[in-house]
């Protein structure tokens, strides 16, 4: 017959084996709705466990540390000690981008201009890859900072030469790209590059990550915006924190040949380097799409 203790025992066996249950299922939740980060140096979720990468999918396995999730300085720190960057002035019309201090990988190509207009309300950005064009309809009139990034970097050719980096699978269909040091091959730290740069996030209210958007990269704290963005050729349940900048309007025929392919290596998240490489060879943006 059992005893009391031996009950407690049982009862502490049961609510463990419950806690644990729990934990693994916060953890394939996590890994469903993965953070998309893109700075090095930071601290950043990937399926539930804390790296110290610079891109989710591009982490290495040594930089793992404690199975919770853990806030990055700018998170921890006091409100009067955040000095991220501010939103988009509507008064003044200027944008504010300030250095990246993350400790990333840079291509400096300078800092964009401060000032900027809401008009055309739509812009046309052409990605020409080594498997044709994807074409986005920008909104500049919501994300208007991230729009004129995006401008300014183009101009600069910045993105030329540069791989797509990262795939997701049905669960987490999407391909990001950005990330001009980035080398796709399954075994680099890919994801640490960036333009020197950050901006705060824009046209969050309601955000979704559909079929056909096209949002910016980020880590897990505010106002870390670069150059990195995600293509969705899928539903993703993301949180809205990634600018949603624009609509695919041409290419996700292209994506879906690129889905299809897999990937290189999975990452552990259900993501990898692509097996199709994706290579984009000049970034162009018109003015009304």
């Amino acid at each position: 017959m059992a005893t009391g203790k031996d009950r407690q025992k049982q009862l502490a066996r049961e609510h463990y084996e419950r806690q644990m249950q729990r934990r693994i299922e916060r953890e394939q939740k996590a890994k469903r709705t993965a953070i998309i980060g893109s700075t090095a140096g930071v601290v950043v979720v990937v399926g539930g466990i804390v790296a110290a990468v610079a891109l989710l999918g591009g982490n290495d396995p040594g930089t793992e540390a404690a199975a919770s999730p853990s806030a990055t300085a700018a998170e921890t720190a006091p409100a009067s000690e955040n000095t991220g960057p501010k939103p988009y002035d509507a008064a003044t019309g200027t944008c504010d981008y300030v250095k990246d201090t993350s400790g990333g990988q840079v291509k400096d190509v300078g800092m964009p201009p401060a000032k900027v207009t809401t008009e055309p309300a739509t812009k046309k950005m052409t990605i020409d890859t080594n498997l044709g064009e994807i074409v986005v309809e920008l909104n500049n009139a919501k994300a208007p900072c991230t729009t004129n990034s995006l401008e300014f970097l183009a101009k600069k050719k910045y993105y030329d030469g540069s791989k797509c980096h990262r795939l997701g699978s049905d669960k987490f269909p999407m391909l990001q790209c950005g990330d001009p040091t980035a080398k796709a091959d399954g075994k680099s730290q890919d994801g640490s590059g960036g333009p020197g740069y950050v901006m705060a996030e824009e046209n969050l209210q309601g955000a979704q990550y559909k079929r056909g958007v096209m949002a910016m990269a980020k880590t897990s704290a505010p106002g870390s915006t670069g150059s990195q963005f995600f293509l969705v050729y899928g539903d993703i349940g993301l949180t809205p924190d990634y600018t949603p900048v624009g609509t695919i309007t041409k290419g996700l025929d292209i994506l879906d040949k690129v889905n299809k392919a897999g990937v290189i290596a999975d990452a552990g998240d259900g993501t990898g380097a692509p097996k199709q490489t994706v290579e984009i060879k000049d970034v162009t943006i018109a003015g009304k799409s």
